[in-house]
């Protein structure tokens, strides 16, 4: 069996996550990866979106995710973009999810926290 990787890089959004209460009210800045492995040979060789994941519903997923809930931590954020992301009509066979949040509070300078997830069916 043929497999391939499509990729969803850097979607920002602002959103309302973290530990710190100012990070719930105040809100940041979070980019999401998305890398998903599935058989798209008939998609390419059809050209038929049919039958390939389709990029903007796995953007919309992720948008209504971080925009639509409040959690503590990013690991809960990239465990459920997975896992909603396999649920899809047309899933990946693997999906893998990494959330960074900009300016994280962590007492110095840094630019970036991240949580990187893998998923399978």
């Amino acid at each position: 069996m043929s497999t391939g990787v499509i990729r969803l890089t850097n979607a920002v959004f602002y959103a309302h996550h973290g530990v710190m209460k100012e990070e719930h009210r105040i809100g940041g800045r979070y980019e999401v990866d998305i890398e998903m492995e599935l058989n798209f040979e008939d998609a390419a060789r059809e050209d038929d979106l049919k039958k390939t994941v389709d990029y903007e519903r796995v953007y919309k997923e992720v948008r209504e995710t971080i925009t639509g809930n409040t959690f503590f931590l990013i690991e809960r954020l990239a465990y459920v973009i997975a896992h909603r992301i396999l649920k899809m009509e047309t899933t990946p066979f693997s999906v893998l999810v990494t959330v960074r949040k900009a300016n994280p509070p962590v007492g110095g300078p840094c630019d970036t926290a991240e949580a990187t997830y893998k998923a399978s069916r």
